[in-house]
């Protein structure tokens, strides 16, 4: 007697249209949760995974119990001629609920992998979710969705007890492979049973090697998603968010024309974090403003403020005269209605998108050829030729951190912000790219506002500085003002004075340096909320012999040596016991070096009154 092939295609049928319905319900749920920030996360996660876990019996038995006769699903579909149980009908629905967690962890984690600074960098650059869903999220998980897909497939192909619960085992109309195999191998007809067995291996080898075949393929995802995302995904997004992309474009142009009449950006916030509270205040106009301070001080933050990645407790944001953030008026505007460009300190780019269309992504409200035009504009601003179809991960750290800067200058903000935009260069690119930025923003009509904890590069690159310390600024205004003097002792630290002594006051111009051991002259007059005295490196000069005042006798401990400089660890008034026994760091350059290195000890050190900074604790 001939094998009936009947299981095989109601196994086939029934899998493939489980699988497309647990595809979608599984990209689409996956969607909401990845975005889902409120309460009750872990429960509502728990019971859409509970299928994978719970015996496929159990979940029959459930299924059984909804849609059976005597339940209200059951009872309102027979009053249109309708029976779910029992039917081929049953098995999909078996099928799609049992697999469906399988499909839906598997999107969730794919998604979960991709990085939020993409996401938050197209939000900045005027995207709205249901774009970034179709432009980012999508094809960069795109990889994890397919093999979420196989492996959907592969679970529903095998199901059996909730599909015997719900659908029983009519031969013909719901008999899948597994109730064949089960029902062969009862009735004592091994070889039957083990034909369906090899058909079912055979089937789900297949799908173990595709999904590695599918691992070990590098390259063709990202073309296959570039022609996606400028062909059917891209077309699709733009359709459901044409109203939006009206709405910035007329956006862009009042916010161009009041250009003219504003360049300022007033900023008064607190925001609690779990360690400090950040509360900061700064008026930037068109002039680099940098914001200064040591790893964890706030700075990255304020920034995330101002870009509206992060919301404030507390105070106001206005940019050219607009409300971006009020507490008090209830005004937060989304980061794409800001217009704000922000450079990342992983520069953010797009892995899936070449050159030309990382700079392009947020001219999606310009037509073709505009958007075209513009794009090439800042290919030759930012001198790119020649890379336009060129993958990220193709490109050199300093064409990325160029790309980064295209693509955010592209749209025209009204501020832009740089976080840390040197600090993962070599050296030899980062004085390039910081020439690069000086040029650049010399034309730029704007707020600009660039983050990091180097001093050497905010003084060459920035007018105005900010200093930051546990969210707290504590230092404001003209470079050389704060370098000159600072403010305080803290901000002396930051801006990388290296020698400090705790002082008293003896008289209105003299002062003793407690942990120097020596008494200074001053040139200005004295008051009592003075606690420290420094001197800069540099500021130290070495002379023949001691005939001035805070001249003193020294001796060298050690010395650092980098290729032009030398510092010198120097002790006053007698010789050191040990490597760590000195009073004063001191700076000279390599010419210098070898002109005293020779001299005898002592040498004579002059701390000039004039260098001297005298200052605050806070």
């Amino acid at each position: 007697m001939p094998l009936d092939l009947s299981p095989l295609w109601i196994s086939l049928k029934t899998a493939s249209v489980a699988t497309v319905f647990a595809f979608i319900a599984g990209i689409a749920v996956a969607e909401v949760m990845f975005s889902y920030q409120g309460k009750g996360k872990g429960l509502i996660d728990g019971i859409l995974t509970l299928p994978l876990v719970l015996p496929p019996i159990v979940t029959g038995f459930l299924l059984l119990l909804l849609f059976g006769r005597n339940s209200p699903i059951g009872q309102g579909l027979q009053q249109w001629g309708i029976s779910i149980i029992f039917s081929w009908q049953a098995t999909v629905i078996a099928s799609t609920v049992v697999a469906f967690p399988l499909m839906y962890k598997t999107t969730l984690a794919a998604f979960e992998q991709i990085k939020k600074d993409l996401i938050n960098c197209a939000r900045t650059l005027g995207a709205n979710e249901n774009r970034i869903f179709w432009q980012i999220v999508l094809p960069l998980s795109w990889r994890g969705i397919v093999s979420g897909t196989i492996l959907t497939f592969a679970r529903a192909l095998g199901e059996f007890g909730a599909t015997l619960m719900l659908a029983g085992s009519i031969p013909g109309k719901t008999q899948t492979m597994p109730l064949a195999i089960y029902f062969a191998a009862e009735a004592g007809n091994m070889e039957e049973a083990l034909i369906w067995v090899i058909i079912l291996v055979a089937i789900a080898l297949g799908v173990i090697v595709t999904i590695n075949y599918w691992s070990d393929t590098d390259g063709w995802l990202e073309q296959l998603s570039d022609r996606l995302g400028a062909s059917a995904i891209s077309r699709w997004s733009l359709i459901t968010s044409r109203w939006f992309s009206v709405f910035q474009s007329t956006h862009h142009i009042q916010a161009k024309n009041q250009r003219h009449f504003y360049q300022q950006l007033i900023l008064e916030i607190e925001k609690d974090l779990p360690s400090f509270s950040l509360i900061t205040t700064l008026n930037a106009n068109n002039k680099l403003l940098g914001i200064l301070g040591a790893s964890g001080s706030g700075k990255s933050m304020t920034l995330r403020c101002i870009a509206g990645l992060e919301t404030p407790s507390r105070g106001r944001i206005v940019l050219n005269g607009r409300i971006l953030f009020d507490s008090d008026k209830n005004i937060n505007l989304s980061c794409r209605q800001r217009r704000i460009g922000f450079v990342f300190q992983n520069y953010a780019l797009f892995p899936h998108m070449r050159v030309a269309r990382n700079i392009g992504f947020g001219l999606q409200h310009l037509p073709k050829e505009e958007r075209r035009k513009q794009v090439q504009k800042y290919i030759d601003l930012m001198q790119l030729q020649g890379l336009e179809k060129r993958y990220p991960h193709q490109l050199s750290g300093g064409q990325q951190q160029r790309v980064a800067l295209a693509r955010a200058l592209a749209i025209e903000p009204e501020a832009i912000l740089l976080d840390e935009p040197l600090s993962a260069l070599d050296n030899y690119l980062r004085s390039q790219i910081e020439q690069l930025l000086a040029d650049v923003f010399a034309n730029y009509q704007g707020v600009m506002l660039l983050v990091t904890h180097k001093l050497e590069e905010a003084y060459r690159v920035c007018e105005d500085l900010v200093i930051l310390d546990h969210g707290q600024v504590i230092g404001a205004g003209y470079k050389e003002d704060i370098f000159r003097h600072p403010p305080n002792f803290k901000v002396a630290q930051l801006t990388e004075c290296k020698n400090f002594s705790r002082l008293q006051i003896v008289d209105p111009y003299h002062i003793k340096a407690i942990d120097w051991h020596c008494r200074l002259q001053v040139v200005e007059q004295l008051n009592s909320s003075l606690t420290y005295v420094g001197i800069r490196a540099h500021h130290l000069r070495f002379v023949i012999k001691q005939e001035t005042v805070n001249t003193f006798p020294c001796w060298l401990v050690r010395i650092s040596e980098t290729p032009y400089r030398i510092t010198l660890y120097l002790k006053l008034n007698s010789s050191a016991n040990h490597e760590l026994d000195y009073h004063l760091q001191g700076e000279v350059f390599k010419e210098k070096w070898d002109k005293i290195k020779d001299h005898p000890f002592p040498w004579y050190v002059y701390l000039d009154p004039l260098q001297l900074i005298l200052m605050p604790t806070l």
